[in-house]
């Protein structure tokens, strides 16, 4: 069996955009009662469960990491219980016209229930997913199982084993043992604190910012959040909830499930999307920074000028930087821990398709900052007019830094008329693979410059091969990688030339595809490739894979 490497740290994915989900790689899906079960009560529905299962399996076998929390156990067991019931009625009750079975299927103890059902869902799951070849494990779970240091550490070791093994783990709540729907849990006060535990969507939730997901999917037969109950006039369903709307929303009942999204108190429904929205997604790991005081102060060089004359270098602070970014709001954490990292004050400004994100997550930053005692050391400047006056103040902002296309930074750098401004126009980026380059190593660093993060500036754009290559097997492993991720591949006129048939000829060697998407060239040596770069480059990241140093 393959086993996949774990990354201890994984980079948080940086989506901005919808369209971008699909380059998630780490995915939980959570399948809700309504989803599992038929409208009619009487057991799963297996059409729609099987296309599920189909779905996942799919992005399991292209790479990606799939974790399933369900639900459906309590019902599977209630189908085969109430078959029980129906056997042992009289014949006068079976000939009634009185459902007797939907009558006393309702007293059924849940618990009972879920203890019958549960092995029976499994077996299902493993029948389903066995069709494509994907193992899957069972994995039940209880709340203290959160709240324990041990049995967490415990469970979040084998569901990142289980992931290793390339094998599904499939999430559920052990509800045999768990307490009825029907008493309320107190909140827990102990050390851990975040997502608490009351339902699948908040099991899920839990288990997607543990392991470090990429993307969670609540499946649920709801639409999304509405500002009432969906039923009820005047229900109006929401784009986008921020904590700004919470005196909009009307907080009813669960559903009729007795899962689903929890909507029975305000806080729960806030923690759930403040938490892993705002904060999993969007998050940046401490441990990936210098502490402040190795980065500021530090002695670079010292050169003996005379006696008793020295010359020091050492790292300070720029000042105030003004940050202006486009429709990302995971740029603002982002800059707010570099900027604190490096001691500098930082005045931030937002797209305004992201205006709300923009204002929660400046709430937590200063939120942070208040404990040290540095709440106003970086601000978000709230309207467009304000930045005409900004780029104005050169004797209060020492750099000016836009990060966003290529329009907003040629703008910023036209109006700045004093204030420095670092900032790129495109993100044109070339890796340049030499005839003594390591193959297996020129793989990794092209599947890894175009396929894990397409959108970023620095990704890869184009491809540029040595001659000498196209007589081996370097071009055909290159171009099968790519394909197996998904990219789409253009070609340069060199290598159109080379080939009877090939990719689609690019429109423009000088083209920012920030998308599966790249063109291969075709150079005769090392001085050519850098002639192609400096004619159609951006002069953003460019990379040459060769073991020659001399050409390096």
């Amino acid at each position: 069996m393959e086993k996949r490497t774990l990354q201890t740290e994984r980079r948080p994915s940086l989506f901005s955009d919808r369209s971008q989900l699909k380059y998630a790689r780490r995915l939980v899906i959570k399948l809700g009662s309504a989803v599992i079960t038929r409208e009619d009560e009487h057991g799963l529905a297996l059409g729609r469960l099987a296309s599920i299962v189909e779905q996942v399996a799919e992005c399991q076998l292209e790479g990606r990491d799939c974790i399933m929390v369900t639900s459906g156990a309590v019902a599977f067991g209630k189908q085969k219980l109430t078959q029980e019931l129906l056997m042992s009625l009289s014949m006068r009750e079976t000939l009634s016209p009185k459902d007797h079975t939907r009558e006393d299927a309702g007293s059924i103890e849940p618990r009972a229930a879920a203890a019958v059902g549960q092995s029976g869902l499994m077996s299902l799951y493993d029948a389903m997913f066995a069709q494509y070849g994907v193992k899957i494990a069972q994995v039940l779970v209880t709340k203290p199982d959160f709240y324990n240091e041990e049995t967490r550490k415990n469970l979040f070791c084998t569901l990142s084993e289980l992931i290793s093994l390339n094998i599904v783990p499939i999430v559920n709540t052990n509800d045999a043992v768990s307490p009825p729907m029907f008493i309320v849990d107190e909140e827990v006060t102990g050390p851990k604190k975040g997502i608490s535990i009351k339902d699948n969507d908040s099991l899920a939730a839990m288990v997607a910012a543990e392991i470090q997901a990429d993307l969670l999917i609540l499946m649920s037969d709801v639409d999304g959040i509405y500002n009432k109950p969906p039923w009820e006039d005047g229900a109006k369903l929401m784009s986008t909830y921020t904590t700004n709307d919470r005196n909009a929303i009307q907080f009813g009942k669960k559903s009729k499930a007795s899962l689903g999204l929890g909507l029975n108190r305000p806080p729960t429904l806030e923690k759930k999307i403040k938490y892993l929205h705002l904060l999993h997604h969007l998050m940046l790991f401490t441990n990936r920074f210098l502490p402040t005081s190795q980065i500021v102060g530090r002695v670079l060089r010292r050169t003996q000028l005379a006696e008793d004359l020295q010359l020091t270098q050492v790292t300070v602070p720029i000042g105030v930087l003004l940050v202006i970014f486009e429709s990302r709001p995971d740029s603002l954490l982002q800059i707010s821990a570099l900027a604190m990292a490096s001691a500098n004050g930082c005045l931030l400004k937002g797209g305004k398709e992201a205006v709300n994100s923009n204002k929660a997550l400046m709430e937590l930053v200063k939120e942070a900052l208040g404990t040290v005692g540095a709440a106003n050391a970086i601000s978000l400047v709230s309207t467009r007019e304000e930045i005409s006056d900004l780029l104005s103040m050169d004797k209060h902002i020492d750099l000016i830094i836009p990060r966003g296309s290529s329009d907003l930074v040629r703008n910023i750098q036209q109006q700045s008329q004093n204030i420095p401004v670092l900032g790129h126009a495109e993100g044109i980026c070339h890796v340049f693979v030499d005839k003594d380059a390591d193959m297996e190593k020129a793989l990794k660093i092209i599947k890894d410059s175009k396929c894990d993060y397409p959108a970023a500036c620095n990704a890869m754009e184009t491809l540029l091969i040595h001659r000498d290559l196209m007589d081996g097997d370097f071009f055909t492993s290159v171009c099968n990688m790519l394909k197996e991720e998904g990219v789409k591949i253009y070609s340069g006129p060199n290598l159109n030339k080379l080939l009877t048939f090939g990719p689609t000829v690019a429109k423009s060697m000088r083209h920012e595809y920030s998308a599966l998407e790249c063109c291969i060239e075709v150079v005769d040596n090392v001085n050519e490739a850098i002639d192609h770069i400096h004619t159609f480059g951006s002069a953003h990241t460019d990379v040459i894979v060769t073991e020659n140093e001399n050409t390096g």
